[in-house]
């Protein structure tokens, strides 16, 4: 998965530069009268209910009944929950939505779905997910929609307080964030915080907190070549800002906020700005949001070294113990279809793998920043699962933990890093 920012970069300036969008194939659907399935997926924001719609119509198209299973939020609990599965070789879940990270940790227990989907649906997806997402040669998982972090931010109240635009820098965060606060809660509210994002110890603080350090310059956690490079002075000066925003610009409670906390607080007025994932840009703009047409949303800063995203995504892999593996693979092609993926766009805001899509109006109209994305993968930057293979789930709870001791002040990042590093290097021994 390393360098796979760039490569996607590269994909979609082309996507949005070659002109009308390519014609879809056609796809016959089977009778599939009498077949029961179960999907396991994720309730952040509207994927639940667009996952249930989904199924409902797989299921008028088909015949076959399908069940969507809702899964825990955090991705480090999923995964649990997805081991239990599949390590006791359970029929009970057909198709599981699982993370860009994980392929190499669940190849094991995945179709090769390269057997059952056509060549040239298959080609209609990021190479680079297509190549992330296959192991040993098998097609472990179709992608489903990709992510990158991103700030938002009032737009409204950076026009109130004189800025003319979002923050480049973090430091120029904080100070914004700061003045803002202080301003609004000057004017009553007293619930107002400048910033919010995900400092819960999970993976989504890996997310976050690689985006810090690699913004500051401070490396990737472990390199490509395996050198782990997590112990350096850029990495330290990164964690003790974040660890300054806690209880400043912060809640003192954002050490246990995964990605929905952060959004509520934002959603409902209370924040200046926001890290968090392109699914909560429709959500803001809802017409229950205290902050539709007043919230945009921009690169995060740079910490010295450029602005830095982490790469996300979710795919659709299909369970070797189903005892319907070819049904289930129809459901896997069904919901990562070229008009499935364009309704959760323009419906939920949740980025197509297909990159036609890039270029469709309606999506584009819907949410405008998928058209500016092309800043945002140039400069994303890959977890290191490539690298750690099926010990990525450990070398993520090694750094997530000690990037919370930090934030919650049980340590200074001075302390934290050399003892990571050690158990990093004892990991990937």
């Amino acid at each position: 998965m390393q360098g796979w920012g760039a490569a996607l970069a590269f994909l979609l300036a082309m996507a949005l530069l070659s002109g009308a969008a390519a014609a879809q194939p056609e796809v016959q659907w089977p009778d599939l009268s009498g077949v029961s399935l179960t999907v396991a997926a994720g309730a952040v924001g509207q994927e639940l209910q667009l996952t249930k719609e989904a199924a409902a119509a797989f299921s008028e198209l088909t015949g076959a009944k399908v069940d969507v299973l809702e899964t825990p939020d955090l991705a480090t609990d999923r995964l649990g929950l997805y081991l239990q599965y599949l390590g006791a070789r359970s029929p009970d879940i057909d198709v599981y939505q699982i993370d860009v990270i994980w392929p190499g940790i669940l190849a094991e227990h995945a179709v090769d779905l390269s057997q059952y989907v056509p060549e040239e649906e298959i080609a209609q997806h990021f190479p680079a997910i297509i190549e992330n997402n296959t192991v040993d040669g098998k097609l472990v998982g179709l992608p489903w929609f990709t992510d990158a972090g991103l700030l938002y931010y009032r737009t409204d109240l950076l026009e109130k307080y004189g800025y003319d635009g979002p923050p480049q820098t973090w430091q120029e965060l904080t100070d914004m964030a700061k003045a803002i606060q202080e301003g609004e809660r000057a004017a009553g509210n007293r619930s107002f915080w400048g910033f919010v994002w995900q400092g819960n110890r999970y993976e989504g603080l890996t997310c976050d907190a690689l985006e810090w350090q690699a913004s500051f310059g401070g490396g990737s956690i472990i390199e490509p070549d395996g050198t782990v490079s997590v112990n350096n002075a850029k990495t330290a000066e990164a964690l003790n800002l974040a660890r300054s925003w806690v209880g400043t610009i912060s809640p003192p409670g954002v050490t246990t906020y995964a990605e929905e906390e952060a959004r509520a607080i934002f959603q409902s007025g209370n924040a200046a700005f926001m890290r968090n994932w392109p699914y909560a840009y429709a959500l803001a703009q809802g017409e229950d949001s205290a902050v539709a047409g007043k919230a945009d949303v921009a690169p995060l800063p740079s910490g010295g070294a450029g602005s830095a995203a982490t790469l996300g995504g979710w795919e659709l892999m299909v369970s070797t113990y189903s005892r319907n593996q070819e049904a289930a693979a129809w459901l896997a092609r069904y919901l990562a279809s070229y008009e499935e993926q364009k309704r959760r766009a323009v419906i939920g805001s949740f980025n197509p793998t297909i990159e036609a899509l890039y270029e469709d109006p309606e999506v584009l109209a819907a949410s405008p920043f998928m058209g500016s994305l092309y800043d945002v993968f140039t400069h994303a930057v890959a977890r290191p699962s490539t690298v750690s293979g099926d010990r990525y789930n450990e070398v993520s709870t090694a750094y997530f933990t000690a990037v919370h001791q930090v934030l919650t002040g049980e340590a200074t990042a001075e302390q934290v890093l050399p003892r990571l590093d050690s158990e990093l290097k004892r990991i990937m021994r």
